[in-house]
């Protein structure tokens, strides 16, 4: 019952961001580049099924954050996770998945506001041991539900130690795709959001025209 309880929980949780997402009324080619940003990510994984640890996917959350902001980055990591599923599987995880790469991308938002990451592969570095850090601890709660027995401190702490090893892939992973992408496809993107005008700051303009 309290695992049933948790799980409705962490669904219900992700509405409030789909709402928000809603409220800012998107134009129709907003919707269409976040769209091709998630299929990228969903391709991302699909391409690395060989490897269950080590994938882009939170490079490519963490990357539409940066450029479309931090409703745009949410909805990327949750619907990532979701049509992914359905060639990986579908189950009680899915929504842990959803909320833990949501948070990243919404997170990576707020931290770009002002460019930090974009300007600083120092920053982008630590962001992306974090984000692998935190979405471990996510689905270690899922972990410790599926054993049975409800959620339980102790447990939850041998849970972690006994994932490290993992952690430290996601982190490795998150780290290296996010130096070999984010160069090219912020670049990209910030081009597409000058010539649709997604933002008409002067700054995207000085980033063209680099």
């Amino acid at each position: 019952m309290l695992n049933a309880v948790i799980i409705f929980m962490v669904c219900i949780s992700c509405i409030p961001y789909y709402f928000k997402y809603e409220k800012k009324k998107p134009q129709t080619r907003e919707s269409v580049v976040l769209a091709v940003m998630i299929a990228l990510t969903v391709a991302s994984r699909m391409l690395f099924a060989f490897s269950p640890g080590f994938k882009p996917v939170s490079a490519m959350v963490i990357i539409c954050g940066m450029a479309f902001g931090r409703e745009s980055g949410f909805l990327c990591g949750s619907l990532s996770a979701v049509v992914s599923n359905f060639f990986f599987g579908q189950g009680p995880w899915t929504p842990f998945q959803m909320l833990a790469w949501g948070i990243i991308g919404w997170i990576a938002g707020i931290l770009n506001q002002r460019k930090w990451l974009e300007n600083s592969k120092i920053l982008l570095t630590i962001f992306g041991i974090l984000s692998g850090i935190s979405y471990s601890f996510v689905m270690d709660i899922w972990t410790l539900l599926a054993a049975g027995d409800g959620f339980q401190w102790m447990r939850y702490v041998a849970v972690l130690g006994t994932s490290v090893p993992v952690t430290i892939e996601y982190c490795v992973s998150n780290v290296i795709f996010l130096w070999i992408l984010t160069p090219v496809f912020v670049k990209k993107l910030n081009r597409v959001k000058y010539k649709y005008g997604f933002f008409k700051d002067e700054e995207v303009r000085k980033l063209i025209n680099q």
